[in-house]
């Protein structure tokens, strides 16, 4: 491919629990996930996040999750449709006016943590986040996973829709991410992780856990802000991506923001 988005999960710190280093990620990502709240983060933390994303030229999205600040929001839940789309909507308005208010605009949405894998595979709750994202807002593209039958129902709905790739997240050979309670689900090796996003990003194949390799259709590569070493490995992914030819750009335009 010619180009690939990175993105990042940010905006999740708060005064008590710092996890990530969003004006850092921030330099080198194209696109920034940023917390609703509901999981992570607090309200002056979010504007902040949201400000430095505006300052560095970076596309913003929204990261809603179920209510569960407990757990981070990593913890499946099975709220029931009419709760979960309401949550969705508060959410995307409550990021949406603070982005406005820093001078930014919400281009997508990104659901997190276990809302994320969730919806990648059951129907009645994929309805339920996309009625919410169609409700507020029908141009905001929906960024999942790829394979994920969220993506598939937001198409239906008309709601434009993108796949991403994970770099510091193990793969099973169905193209699902490995649980995080399970060996090889989270990387750490930041050269190793470069090269596989190179090799992701020229051929569309990423290496799972099995030693298979599993064909990605994906616009975008996440760097999780707050895993060991973050930061180092979303630069060391950007330059070898770059060193091999490929431009690093959004995958939603500012243009069509």
């Amino acid at each position: 491919m010619a180009s690939i988005d990175l993105n990042s999960d940010l905006g999740e710190n708060s005064a008590e629990h710092t996890v990530s280093d969003d004006a850092a990620m921030l330099e080198i990502v194209t696109s920034a996930n940023v917390s609703c709240g509901f999981h992570a983060g607090s309200a002056e933390g979010i504007r902040d996040t949201l400000a430095a994303a505006v300052a560095n030229a970076v596309v913003i999205g929204a990261h809603p999750s179920y209510r569960d600040r407990e757990n981070f929001g990593r913890s499946p839940l099975e709220p029931d449709s009419r709760t979960l789309q309401a949550e969705v909507e508060y959410q995307l308005g409550a990021l949406i006016a603070l982005a406005g208010a820093a001078g930014g605009r919400v281009a997508y949405v990104k659901p997190h943590g276990a809302l994320y894998n969730t919806i990648a595979r059951d129907e009645r709750q994929a309805r339920a986040v996309v009625a919410g994202v169609r409700s507020v807002d029908a141009n905001l593209v929906m960024l999942g996973l790829a394979g994920g039958v969220v993506l598939d129902i937001a198409a239906r709905a008309g709601v434009p829709v993108a796949a991403e790739a994970f770099a510091d997240r193990g793969y099973l050979p169905d193209g699902g991410l490995v649980p995080r309670s399970q060996p090889g689900a989270v990387l750490h090796d930041a050269s190793a992780v470069a090269r596989r996003m190179v090799r992701f990003a020229e051929s569309g194949v990423i290496r799972a856990v099995d030693g298979t390799d599993v064909r990605i259709d994906a616009r975008s590569i996440c760097v999780h802000g707050d895993s060991p070493g973050a930061v180092a490995m979303a630069a060391e992914t950007k330059r070898m991506l770059q060193d091999a030819g490929i431009e690093i750009a959004p995958f939603v335009t500012p243009i069509a923001i």
